[in-house]
Formats: structure tokens, C-alpha cells, sequence
């Protein structure tokens, strides 16, 4: 599933080539996916102009003249630019027409997805109103997690991966931060210090910065190729490594489920 750095990548990948685009036409294959795609897209965005592509969470908001197209990847979503006469593929969903003679087509095998209309103001929207602040601004830092944190017994690691408490950091990412940070997983939110949260919230920023900087080498997929950006490349310290040796202390890594989520961390350099 895409998480924040691969969304993140897309954005930068596909938006170069959309924004100052007047879209000519919609083309919508197959309505629908997590949710119904908007009947009447194709008569709301042709003739506007594409004035920006940001993003919120796994979230992608297409800002328009007309209003803002809310889009999610799902599980198997991507995007990419191609030739408008070039052939579809069997699970491109949507295509908008650009006056440029690209066409920036939507593919789902899953259909998990969503292409949803956010009108004038898309962070009002019921699927972004209540999210958490991102991970890589001056808004999260370790007095918010620490107060976020306070009377909670639930596990440190699905705390930080509730996106009413920050967004996108996925299960690999979170993993990976709380290895750096030197925490257990496990650990009850609410008994971890201040100190200990600071070395967290910087654990992941820098986790999901190089994430996204790595990714940003995948950029020129997003024309002509599959339009799926490369995901957390980097060497994975221990995601995934479950009775592999720590890269640190070779201490085996162990493996236990939180959320139904597997979880990875070395004994000995995490408490």
C-alpha cells in the first residue's frame, strides 16, 4: 500500500507536468471504487485549470479554478503521465486530458482508491477535518506527541501510527523510528518521557525525509512508465528481519503483532 513517502513522491513526480494545464476532458472507465467517483466530473473540470497539486496525509488534492479533486491511491493505485492517443491499460479508471497532449491516467487493479470532489476548501472535508498534524512540520514535535502521549496504555507503536495523532507514518516506518529512537514497540504510550519523544519525533522525520529523498529518484516513471514511485529502499535496520542479527549488536531481531500489524525490534538496543 502507498504510504505518506511514496504519495509524497507522486506528488512531486505528476505535478511539473499539471500545474498551469487546462483539463480538456474526464474520462471516468469505472465509477467505482472505494467510494463512487462523482458523476458529474466530467462536466465540472473541463476548461479549468490545474493550479496546484498538494498533499494531505496519503491524501492528493488536485486544486483546480473549478474547485479540488480529492484522490487516495488505495492499495494498488498510481498515477502517470502519457500520450493522449497512447493505449489504455485494462485498469486505468479515470484519464484527465490535458491541453498539453498528456493525459494523466489512474490505475487501480483493486479498486481501493478514491477520486472524490473537496470543492472550495478540501481540508474541511470529513476525510481530512480530523487528522493529525504531518510528520515533517514545526506543528509535531516531542511537547505535542509527549501531551498526546499522557494516560495512554496502548502501545507506543500503534499511537504513533493513528492518524488523529500524526498522519503517514505506516508500519514499516514506524519500525524503523522507534528502532533509531531505542524504543520497544510495545512500550505503553503514556510511560515514555519527553526526552525519549523527542528522540522519537526526530527518529521519524529523518525516517520519512530520506524516504522521500530516495524516492525522488524514481521521478521520470511517472511519464511514459508505470507511475508507481520506488518504495523505502534504504537498508532497513529492522522491518521484515525477524531472526536476522541487529546491525548494531548482532542481537537476533524479534517479531511480535500489534494491531495486526507485525512488528520488528532489537531486545537489546531498544527498551
Amino acid at each position: 500500500m502507498p504510504e505518506l513517502p511514496e504519495v509524497e513522491t507522486t506528488r512531486r513526480g505528476v505535478s511539473p507536468h499539471l500545474v498551469g494545464q487546462r483539463i480538456q476532458a474526464v474520462r471516468v472507465h469505472h465509477q467505482q471504487l472505494r467510494w463512487p467517483v462523482p458523476g458529474d466530473l466530467s462536466e465540472r473540470l473541463p476548461g479549468a485549470q490545474v493550479l496546484g497539486v498538494e498533499r494531505r496525509a496519503k491524501y492528493l488534492l488536485l486544486g483546480t479554478s473549478a474547485g479540488t479533486l480529492l484522490v487516495h491511491l488505495g492499495m494498488s493505485g498510481s498515477l502517470r503521465l502519457a500520450e493522449a492517443d497512447s493505449p489504455r491499460l485494462k485498469h486505468d479508471h479515470i484519464e484527465l486530458e490535458l491541453g498539453s497532449g498528456q493525459v494523466l491516467r489512474y490505475c487501480d487493479p483493486r479498486r481501493f482508491g478514491a477520486w472524490l470532489w473537496a470543492g472550495e476548501d478540501p481540508l474541511a472535508h470529513p476525510l481530512l477535518a480530523k487528522l493529525g498534524p504531518e510528520p515533517l512540520s514545526a506543528d509535531f514535535d516531542a511537547d505535542y506527541l509527549y501531551q498526546c502521549a499522557k494516560g495512554k496504555s496502548q502501545a507506543v507503536k500503534t499511537f504513533i501510527m493513528d492518524n488523529h495523532v500524526v498522519v503517514g507514518v505506516g508500519n514499516i516506518y514506524a519500525s524503523e523510528s522507534l528502532f533509531m529512537a531505542g524504543i520497544l514497540p510495545d512500550r505503553a504510550a503514556g510511560s515514555i518521557s519527553k526526552a525519549r519523544y523527542a528522540k522519537l519525533v526526530e527518529a521519524i522525520k529523518f525516517v520519512l525525509d530520506r524516504s522521500i529523498t530516495q524516492g525522488g529518484t524514481t521521478l521520470r516513471d511517472f511519464v511514459g512508465g508505470d507511475g508507481k514511485p520506488g518504495y523505502f529502499q534504504q537498508q532497513l535496520q529492522v522491518y521484515g528481519r525477524s531472526g536476522e542479527p541487529c546491525r548494531h549488536c548482532a542481537t537476533p531481531i524479534k517479531k511480535l503483532v500489534l494491531g495486526q500489524r507485525a512488528s520488528f525490534y532489537c531486545s537489546h538496543c531498544q527498551s
